[in-house]
């Protein structure tokens, strides 16, 4: 019977980076929280960095999967991304966005855990376009880098304040950008 080792410790691995940060979480914790053995780690992962980066990867698809399955329970327009953003804000264990969190802890631009960091973020531009290109909106190119940066500053906001408040401000602002480009907002 297969022992899974490979998802428990992406599992543990995500669960703890995303509390307590990358760089805190060494890989005896995480062999101990997951109880794999350090030759099953190695036979999965040549190292931790490699695990980042499969964590980071996994975590995008779920990510972006959540987050157009809440934009649509919302009504599918683009202001709906700040609605299911404010959802993930009164959870419990909201710790911020896990990219935004490693971006800041692998400061190097280079590195491989900041890539794909950096990719999830493009891959939500390039959804957050396809939601205002489908409502019609003549600016979607340029307004959508625009909403993301809010989604972001509404994420580090929330992480602040421990509220669900800085989602609504950011919608605010994004449908009067929206409106200012000459469309009328969606909801």
């Amino acid at each position: 019977m297969p022992t899974r080792a490979r998802e428990r410790l992406l599992d543990t691995a995500e669960e703890l980076f995303y509390a307590q940060g990358v760089r805190a979480v060494g890989v005896e914790q995480i062999l101990t929280v997951s109880k794999v053995g350090r030759a099953s780690f190695y036979r999965h992962f040549p190292g931790k960095d490699d695990l980042v980066v499969a964590v980071l990867e996994r975590r995008d698809r779920r990510w972006r999967e959540w987050l157009a399955e809440r934009v649509a329970a919302h009504g599918g327009g683009p202001l709906a991304v700040f609605d299911a953003l404010a959802e993930r804000f009164a959870r419990a264990d909201f710790r911020g966005c896990a990219f935004i969190n490693t971006m800041v802890e692998a400061a190097d631009p280079a590195g491989a855990a900041h890539r794909v960091a950096a990719g999830h973020k493009d891959r939500v531009t390039g959804y957050v376009e396809s939601l205002l290109t489908a409502a019609g909106h003549p600016r979607a190119a340029a307004l959508a880098p625009q909403l993301v940066m809010l989604m972001d500053g509404a994420i580090v906001t929330a992480l602040r304040e421990r509220s669900t408040v800085p989602a609504l401000r950011a919608r605010a602002v994004a449908e009067t950008l929206m409106g200012a480009a000459g469309e009328p907002a969606a909801p």
